[in-house]
């Protein structure tokens, strides 16, 4: 009899791995709250998941509250930001599970900077700036991710950024290098546009050279579909 595999499918969230073969019965699942830790109201959040110590699965919400599956006993990393709270970072280990099927955790927010850190050399990932498919125009959704670079930057005034471009691996490896400048072309210009100096932004591109997850799913060539930014001076 041939070997049955599973498909799972969990709201509000992703999976960037290659056939994972887990039955229901030995799936564990990490899930909580997001929480004001004052009122201990609900918070929309965006909540950041990845499995270590490589971070091969990873994930991204944007809800007050997470379920994601915890595949091969691995432990994951969870991040949640939210406007002002500060930063909370957590590990998840499937040994806590409890009955051996639920890694429950609700994580309350105190009130804070959310602002990244800003440190020379560190890398921010740009999640919410989306781009359709094989082009470098910026969907009217990505405008508060761009709005929270451009204040970052009026705030910081020496800063200069190199804004990475990263498409998926699909398709030929020099359109691939060509759009993803374009798209960090597409960032730079808005960012000029609202008074940031030409001089205090670079850009590199990379095509689909390094990509985040190496499934050929539509789920992880969308979170291969990125722009990193690099903090090179502040």
């Amino acid at each position: 009899m041939g070997r049955k595999f599973f498909k799972l499918v969990f709201p509000l969230f992703f999976i960037t791995t290659s056939s994972l073969c887990q039955t229901e019965d030995s799936l564990i699942v990490a899930q909580g709250k997001i929480l004001s830790a004052s009122t201990k109201e609900p918070v929309t959040a965006r909540i950041t998941y990845q499995s270590l110590p490589y971070g091969n699965k990873v994930g991204v919400l944007n809800n007050n509250a997470y379920s994601f599956p915890m595949f091969g006993n691995e432990k994951y990393s969870i991040i949640v930001e939210a406007p002002g709270y500060s930063v909370a970072k957590y590990m998840l280990d499937p040994a806590e599970a409890k009955d051996g099927k639920n890694v429950i955790k609700d994580i309350e927010l105190t009130t804070g900077s959310s602002a990244p850190s800003t440190e020379v050399g560190k890398v921010i990932r740009l999640d919410n700036l989306i781009f359709q498919v094989g082009k470098a125009r910026l969907s009217p959704d990505s405008h508060s991710e761009l709005e929270a670079v451009l204040n970052m930057m009026q705030q910081n005034k020496k800063m200069v950024i190199q804004l990475e471009g990263h498409t998926d691996f699909q398709g030929d490896p020099k359109e691939n290098l060509k759009l993803s400048q374009m798209r960090v072309d597409a960032v730079k210009k808005y960012l000029v546009e609202k008074d940031i100096a030409k001089g205090r932004i670079k850009t590199k591109a990379f095509g689909g050279s390094q990509p985040l997850s190496r499934d050929n799913t539509p789920e992880a060539h969308r979170l291969n579909r990125r722009v990193e930014l690099r903090i090179l001076e502040n």
